[in-house]
């Protein structure tokens, strides 16, 4: 017998030939588990991206886009919480401003009230008699601004003075605003200062000036109605040289008779027109007209 043919009967021989066969068929059968095991994966993955190619619309609803949600979308936000709040909103805002409205009106009543509360009572009625012979009560003043000076003929200074300072102020007034602003001269010496005596008289100063005298006590009565104080005698005659105290301011009287100031000498023409101005401008804010 060979040497070959005793190695391979040897008990070492076969143990290793059995070792040899055993490792084979284990590494065929994790052969065959490895490719097992990549199929499966390869499955698993197809699966997985073809759920996450196409979703299923149970799972996620939000990915629907159905004709209603195309719908709401053009819509917008004006949905019908947001149109109660809109309409509601308006509803606030008209109360809103009304009730601001109602104070600034109040606001202004207010004001009248108290401009009407402070003013002098000055003013009143009386019947005169005019440069032209014509009657002129407190009804003549209505409708227009008027500027009164009460004063006498045979005054040698002051009273030319303040008729013409307000002589001046008229003339500025009626350039800006047009003839709204009615100067008058008022006599405090009715024995001298007769119809014609005033006529010649208030030519000398602004050719819309009217002078007005009357008796003795509708001159009395009238100058208590406006407090004006004077010291003519009441049985002074036409020839008697005398002088007359008086008050030395004119009034400003509104278009409805009432008292708005008064200026006296330390006042300018500026002052006049400046005072004047500032009345026509808040009656016209008021009134919407400047008369």
């Amino acid at each position: 017998m060979s040497a070959r043919s005793l190695r391979l009967l040897s008990p070492a021989f076969r143990a290793s030939s059995v070792a040899s066969s055993s490792r084979q068929t284990l590494s065929v059968h994790h052969a065959v588990q490895r490719h097992a095991l990549r199929s499966a994966g390869q499955a698993g993955g197809r699966r997985a991206y073809s759920q996450q190619q196409t979703p299923d619309p149970k799972l996620n609803p939000t990915q629907q886009t159905s004709s209603g949600e195309r719908d709401r979308a053009a819509v917008g936000v004006f949905t019908p919480k947001a149109a109660a709040l809109f309409v509601l909103t308006g509803i606030g805002l008209y109360f809103y401003f009304r009730n601001e409205k109602e104070k600034l009106l109040e606001q202004r009543r207010k004001e009248r009230e108290d401009q009407v509360v402070g003013r002098p009572q000055v003013g009143g009625p009386f019947n005169l008699t005019t440069h032209k012979g014509e009657t002129f009560t407190e009804k003549d003043l209505l409708g227009k601004w008027s500027l009164i000076y009460f004063g006498f003929t045979n005054c040698p200074d002051i009273c030319p003075e303040e008729l013409d300072k307000m002589s001046a102020a008229v003339d500025k007034l009626d350039t800006k605003y047009g003839q709204i602003v009615q100067p008058i001269f008022i006599s405090v010496d009715p024995a001298r200062d007769t119809v014609p005596q005033v006529a010649r008289y208030v030519s000398e100063f602004h050719p819309r000036l009217v002078g007005l005298t009357g008796s003795y006590d509708t001159l009395k009565a009238t100058c208590k109605a406006y407090r004006v104080y004077f010291s003519t005698p009441p049985n002074a005659q036409p020839g008697d040289d005398y002088l007359v105290d008086h008050s030395i301011f004119f009034y400003f009287m509104d278009p409805n008779g009432q008292f708005v100031d008064a200026f006296g000498k330390a006042n300018t023409v500026e002052d006049v027109v400046a005072r004047v101005e500032k009345e026509v401008a808040r009656w016209e804010k008021e009134y919407g007209r400047r008369v």
